[in-house]
């Protein structure tokens, strides 16, 4: 049993590291809040600098792309959870049966997860959306079809789907995890019963699932609230597909003033708040079952 010296030890020898992390933290956010009541022009010698209040608040909040780029954000983030999770139950489940090479199976489909989020949207928007030479193009010419300008016609579907096959992996590899936990006795129990493979699903392995998805939901949606590589490779904001971080880039980029971006980030931190409390009340109890 630890004793009250070796408590005070531990304490002790952990408090460099705890320091450091909320210096990471707090002193950006600090930094951003002080800066978001401020016109700061670093790169514009011309402009002085001065206290603007709420001015860059309201400058944001009023402007008519404010709303369209939340609805965007929200939209990406939903569709890539909804697929994430489904596919990557469905290829847990594949995974986890036995098959011949099922240890490289396994790296191949983990390997996305590893890729850099510009390469991936490169490799999607040249080798398979392009609409002349792309791989999708030629299969659509092989069906008799018109190839599809994906980032044009479809561009926030186009998003989602390389977004999507980024997560794929991750959400695969923590599900995975959660279903070879599964005591196969109880599925044997289920089949000598008679209960058909859907019942299963349905009762025994999608249960069991639940906090690993609840985790895969928390976790992806923390990062997909602040996407903005893919949408600056591909479509570059255009055809709607503008999120609430690449609004703020672009803000800052349009009228160089810092304090304006800052309250732009202020108003992405309240958003994934927002979201995180409203998934932590609706999926988040299923950490405490």
């Amino acid at each position: 049993m630890a004793t009250q010296h070796s408590r005070s030890a531990a304490r002790l020898m952990m408090a460099p590291a705890v320091v450091l992390l909320l210096g990471w933290m707090l002193v950006p956010l600090i930094m951003t809040l002080y800066f978001s009541f401020r016109n700061y022009f670093p790169l514009r010698p011309d402009r002085v600098p001065g206290w603007a209040g709420f001015d860059n608040y309201v400058r944001f909040f009023t402007s008519s792309a404010f709303w369209p780029s939340v609805q965007t954000t929200l939209v990406i983030v939903g569709g890539v959870l909804v697929i994430t999770v489904v596919l990557g139950i469905l290829l847990a489940m594949l995974l986890d049966q036995p098959m011949w090479g099922q240890g490289v199976v396994r790296i191949l489909v983990i390997a996305p997860f590893f890729v850099m989020p510009t390469v991936s949207a490169l490799v999607w928007k040249n080798m398979f959306m392009d609409p002349v030479n792309g791989l999708l193009a030629h299969l659509w010419r092989f069906f008799g079809a018109e190839p599809v300008s994906w980032l044009s016609e479809v561009p926030t579907a186009s998003i989602v789907m390389i977004v999507s096959w980024q997560w794929l992996p991750f959400a695969t590899l923590i599900l995975l995890t959660a279903i070879q936990s599964l005591d196969s006795e109880q599925l044997e129990a289920a089949a000598m019963d008679g209960a058909p493979k859907l019942k299963q699903f349905w009762y025994i392995i999608l249960p069991h699932l639940s906090r690993a998805i609840t985790i895969v939901i928390l976790i992806q949606t923390i990062f997909l609230l602040s996407i903005f590589a893919e949408i600056f490779v591909t479509t570059g904001g255009a055809f709607g597909t503008r999120t609430l971080t690449y609004l703020i880039f672009q803000r800052v980029l349009e009228s160089q003033n810092v304090g304006l971006g800052s309250a732009g980030g202020v108003y992405a931190i309240i958003l994934a708040n927002i979201v995180a409390i409203f998934l932590m009340r609706i999926v988040g109890k299923n950490l405490d079952a």
